[in-house]
């Protein structure tokens, strides 16, 4: 990866206001929907001539408190209008939007063009070799003008994800990883998308404890049971061990959601009772928001 470091500006910029833009096949459409994923209203191909009302709308309306644009050369005018319309409104504004260009090797760009079939905007009719170093050539004017320029020769789309992360730099803003700790049994079949699934069967099972039988691992009297059990504590000691030390991997990646399966025989008992424990152990941890499902404890009381 080759990533410039920020210039120097005569105003600051704000992360939260990001206009994209690059050569053609340099992964502008990856780049909006990763900044998408990080909780960004995005808009891609926007006109030039909106830029300005768009940005006025972001600083008054709450629901667009965190925007990121694609302006590229698709727009017949963007080469001559954009440089106008972007220098004005840096001059205008108290905190300037942040430009991000986005480009690649010529042999990069080449193959990406082959890989997909698709023509170049810029001269659909044209050798493709000649269409991209003419872009580039074209480009040089706001490739000067931009924050931060991001080279995706060799990025995949997770790295180029993560060069998104780092922009969004306010922790309290950036979309949170959503934790859910989903209880089950094994009875019933292994829940559909879970990341990470842990058999708790080894555990002594409420269910053969008539008085317990009814109740679930909600309930006092099925959670004092199992924590009278010396296996029990070192299953949870060992497990938010585990889980404190992937759950920030998964954060730092840049996942969305992670889902860590619990299950038992019947979904009632066990599986619930380190679900929730598991919940709140997790809950304080950083960019994470932890919630817990238990999709078999309503079903039939039996074998759980």
């Amino acid at each position: 990866m080759s990533k410039r470091a920020p210039r120097l500006m005569t105003r600051p910029s704000r992360a939260d206001f990001l206009v994209i833009t690059g050569l053609s096949g340099a992964g502008k459409s990856q780049a909006i929907h990763a900044v998408e994923d990080l909780g960004y209203y995005c808009v891609d191909n926007l006109p030039v001539a909106l830029l300005p009302a768009l940005y006025a709308l972001h600083r008054r309306d709450e629901a667009l408190a965190r925007v990121a644009v694609v302006v590229d050369i698709r727009e017949r005018r963007f080469l001559t209008e954009f440089p106008k319309m972007y220098a004005r409104l840096r001059e205008t504004a108290d905190v300037s939007p942040s430009l991000i260009f986005l480009e690649a090797s010529a042999a990069t760009l080449h193959r990406r063009f082959s890989e997909t079939r698709r023509p170049h905007p810029l001269a659909p009719d044209e050798p493709i070799a000649d269409a991209i170093a003419g872009e580039r050539r074209k480009m040089a004017r706001i490739r000067a003008m931009a924050d931060e320029i991001v080279d995706t020769s060799d990025l995949t789309v997770h790295e180029l994800r993560q060069v998104f992360l780092g922009l969004a730099h306010d922790r309290k803003k950036r979309a949170s990883l959503v934790l859910t700790f989903e209880s089950f049994g094994f009875k019933h079949g292994l829940p559909l998308g879970a990341d990470l699934v842990f058999d708790v069967r080894f555990l002594p099972n409420p269910h053969f404890v008539p008085a317990l039988r009814p109740k679930t691992g909600r309930d006092r009297p099925v959670a004092a049971f199992l924590e009278r059990q010396p296996a029990t504590a070192q299953l949870l000691k060992r497990l938010v061990s585990l889980l404190r030390f992937l759950v920030p991997q998964y954060v730092a990646e840049g996942k969305s959601y992670l889902t860590v399966a619990i299950g038992c025989t019947g979904g009632r008992h066990r599986s619930v009772y380190i679900a929730e424990a598991l919940r709140r152990a997790l809950a304080g941890t950083t960019g994470v928001t932890a919630r817990v499902r238990h999709r078999d404890v309503g079903r039939e009381r039996t074998g759980a």
